[in-house]
């Protein structure tokens, strides 16, 4: 006697089922690549220029005329291969089989293998914060649990920069000088200057420096506190902590530049937040860390918070320089004309708070080979601005002193 549920209309039934979960499948897909494609179509109409400058600042390492090419490319792309995904979303279901289905599964889990595998390589490999990648980078660097990182002191290094070879030295309090036999002296009158490798003279001979050219200049001797990848926050904190070992700080310069902004809102080193208070260092992945450098991306709610402790910690690093008797000072590079972003930052951070600085356009083209960095004629441009605003505040000091006989 045959059991119940195996003849004929059993396997109709159950040939039947099967078609209809493999149709249901097919309509899932259709509807899954649809949305795909719409979004991506979506993405590229919200990702217009007011975007752009909302999420993507300005750039040390590349010029802001490339980022809006790249951004019309990625547009494109994206609208071309949403269009393309929802136009085709149809067929593609229909070829859709189980095989298939492990097959993308199996890629997947590939690729997050693959980024695994990247993360544990990148700290095999010792990479570290954004602004400090590389260990074995000339000047050397040690770490320091309040600023990040500092110079390793009484030393010197080597580098080739645009095919010369270019020296480091670094005196015992980690300040770069002409030599070691040639440390600064903190009794004498002193120039303080508080950057990071623009300000250090990344790819310049110590003469070629805009502190060395400065000090030459106002026969004043020059302190370089500037450390390779510092954020405006650091720079502040490295001169809170050094002004006071001088005795006669006769001005105090420090760097900011808006392609640099970008910096500050990092918070993968000790940094300080609303209020200036420090905070710090978060732990990021390594694959996020040069992340941020390829796509750096940023909220609105980072970047406004980014401006805020800016402000202050420019506010902050004048007001430390008044209180020492030194004039204060802010030197503003710019490569090439300032658009009209650029120019935003600028007034939002140091006109709307009237702080003292000095504006200096740079022609695009002076930087060093293959580096981003100012070249000598940029270096020497700098110096003389910074020279010139000293020699005038400071000759107007004097008048007023002697005028009011104070």
């Amino acid at each position: 006697m045959k059991r119940p549920g195996r003849g004929p209309r059993s396997a109709l039934s159950l040939l039947h089922s099967e078609t209809r979960s493999q149709k249901r499948l097919r309509v899932m897909t259709t509807v899954a690549l649809t949305a795909v494609g719409v979004a991506l179509v979506a993405a590229a109409l919200a990702a217009n220029q007011r975007w752009l400058d909302r999420h993507f600042l300005p750039s040390f390492f590349l010029p802001r005329r490339q980022y809006i090419q790249i951004q019309w490319i990625v547009r494109l792309a994206f609208a071309t291969v949403g269009v393309s995904v929802a136009l085709i979303a149809p067929f593609a279901a229909r070829l859709l089989t189980a095989r298939i289905l492990r097959l993308a599964f199996s890629m997947v889990v590939a690729a997050v293998l693959a980024l695994a595998a990247g993360e544990f390589f990148l700290h095999y490999w010792g990479i570290g914060p954004a602004e400090w990648l590389l260990p074995e980078d000339e000047p050397r660097r040690q770490p320091d649990p309040g600023l990040g990182w500092t110079l390793v002191p009484a030393r010197i290094g080597y580098r080739t920069i645009g095919g010369r070879e270019v020296e480091y030295a670094i005196d015992s309090a980690g300040y770069r000088v002409r030599g070691l036999n040639e440390p600064v002296d903190p009794d004498q009158p002193v120039i303080l200057f508080a950057g990071e490798s623009m300000m250090f003279g990344e790819g310049l001979n110590w003469d070629e420096s805009v502190p060395a050219q400065v000090g030459a200049m106002m026969q004043i001797q020059s302190a370089n506190l500037a450390v390779h990848g510092f954020s405006t926050d650091q720079a502040y904190l490295r001169l809170q902590q050094e002004l006071p070992r001088f005795r006669r700080p006769v001005a105090v310069v420090t760097l900011f530049m808006t392609a640099l902004f970008g910096r500050n809102l990092d918070d993968d080193r000790p940094h300080l937040g609303p209020g200036l208070l420090w905070r710090p260092a978060v732990e990021h992945t390594r694959l996020k860390a040069l992340a941020t450098v390829i796509v750096p991306y940023r909220s609105i709610r980072t970047v406004e918070r980014g401006l805020l402790v800016t402000r202050e910690t420019l506010r902050a690093t004048v007001d430390l320089a008044r209180r020492r008797g030194a004039l204060p000072l802010i030197v503003v590079p710019q490569f090439g004309r300032e658009d009209q972003l650029e120019q935003t930052l600028r007034r939002r951070i140091l006109d709307e708070t009237g702080l003292p600085y000095t504006f200096v356009e740079i022609n695009e083209a002076w930087r060093l080979p293959w580096n981003q960095h100012p070249d000598d004629r940029a270096s020497r441009l700098i110096a003389k601005a910074i020279a010139s605003w000293l020699q005038a505040r400071l000759a107007r000091d004097f008048e007023l002193r002697v005028t009011t006989g104070k």
